[in-house]
């Protein structure tokens, strides 16, 4: 599949056996949106070379919290790596960056767009040596003349892309998630699009340029709420935990706290009020369908909830659970890994082996046949760097 050495020749790879077993991946990536999407694809068997500046990765660094000295965000999204540091400005090193990118069957950046072409690394050169390479750029807001210009940072997305507006109560200032969203999004966009190209490449054999951008990412991710504007000529606003286009679909008081109850149809619905104790509801021509539960949200809420302050949010949890009606507590993250040890999905994996092994959580895909495995920790700085150097120096058929 590469232009010289499979990855199974390079020194130091395991072999592996998942459905992209075979596949060399040139990292040059750092930070979130990158190192997320060439971990998803070393879980999947490809042999991702994580190529660091002599200071490696920012996230090294971004602590707390940490474990063993290291920073748990960069722990979070580099296991089966490893770990070379280049200088690019030093022309060996430069030299053994670009024969990587050579033997490479993908190679994934997020410089600023054409921050790789002074040190022949950008796709044009790349693809001149290498034109089997699937290409590609993570960047903020594209490689056009005005948005290349911008730094690409999650929270800047969050912001201008209407995320923030839509996020808090309606009274609130406008807020930012809990993660880098549009990180992770850009990093899965650059993964579907990564493998797209590399089965097209299958039929053409030659590889092409990827291009993802988080403001796209953005919109697209936004779904209904940027297709309210852009369909409907729409602007929303915050509405809190409330949904525009749903009721109840959102945080509900009981006794001690509150439950998510989520009833998305009017079949729901009338399991909801009968559990609940209030058949009649379903209907109240006020609230029959979906629409006028919406409309009506502020008559029918004080009406549901004057049911539910009779009994604790586990004892409804699970009653109206076993009655078909989508529920949930409002966990922390600690219960959220508990909560999926109990239904069975396991989440935490073990990334290595003795007493080198990192916990991690698991790759979301499962596969009958060609599971995930994780035979490497997140590696150290430079870990694996003399025998890549040596596996680049070695002359190739």
């Amino acid at each position: 599949m590469t232009s010289g050495p499979t990855p199974r020749d390079a020194p130091g790879a395991r072999p592996r056996s998942g459905p992209l077993a075979g596949l060399l991946v040139a990292d040059f990536s750092r930070i979130l949106a990158g190192p997320y999407a060439t971990m998803l694809l070393a879980d999947l068997g490809a042999e991702v070379v994580k190529v660091e500046g002599p200071n490696g990765d920012d996230t090294r660094t971004w602590s707390p919290p940490v474990r063993d000295g290291v920073s748990t965000y960069y722990l979070g999204v580099n296991r089966n790596k490893r770990s070379v540091a280049l200088d690019l400005k030093d022309a060996d090193d430069a030299a053994a960056a670009q024969e990587l990118a050579r033997r490479a069957d993908v190679l994934i950046e997020n410089f600023r767009p054409g921050g790789l072409a002074r040190f022949g690394l950008d796709y044009p050169s790349v693809s001149a040596t290498n034109p089997r390479i699937v290409y590609a750029s993570i960047s903020g807001f594209g490689s056009g003349p005005q948005g290349a210009a911008l730094p690409g940072y999650d929270l800047i997305v969050q912001a201008i892309s209407g995320l923030m507006s839509l996020t808090g109560a309606p009274d609130s200032e406008p807020y930012r998630a809990g993660i880098s969203v549009f990180d992770v999004m850009a990093g899965l966009h650059a993964t579907i699009g990564v493998l797209a190209a590399v089965n097209l490449r299958h039929e053409t054999g030659r590889g092409q340029h990827v291009e993802v951008n988080l403001m796209s990412s953005a919109l697209s991710g936004l779904v209904n709420q940027s297709s309210a504007y852009v369909a409907g000529g729409t602007v929303p606003t915050r509405m809190g935990n409330s949904h525009p286009s749903l009721f109840p679909y959102e945080p509900l008081p009981c006794a001690d706290g509150d439950l998510i109850i989520t009833a998305g149809n009017n079949g729901q619905f009338r399991k909801l009020v009968t559990v609940l104790g209030v058949p009649e509801l379903a209907d109240d021509p006020r609230f029959a369908r979906n629409e006028d539960r919406t409309a009506n949200r502020e008559l029918l809420r004080p009406l549901l909830v004057e049911r539910l302050r009779t009994r604790s949010k586990d004892d409804w949890f699970h009653d109206i659970i076993a009655a078909g009606v989508p529920c949930g507590p409002i966990n922390t993250v600690e219960g959220g890994v508990a909560f999926a040890e109990e239904v069975g999905l396991d989440p935490v994996i073990l990334a290595g082996e003795g007493d080198a092994a990192v916990p991690s959580v698991r790759n979301p895909i499962r596969f009958s046949e060609t599971p995930a495995d994780y035979v490497l920790p997140p590696p150290g700085l430079d870990e694996h760097g003399d025998e890549i150097r040596q596996w680049l120096s070695e002359e190739t058929p």
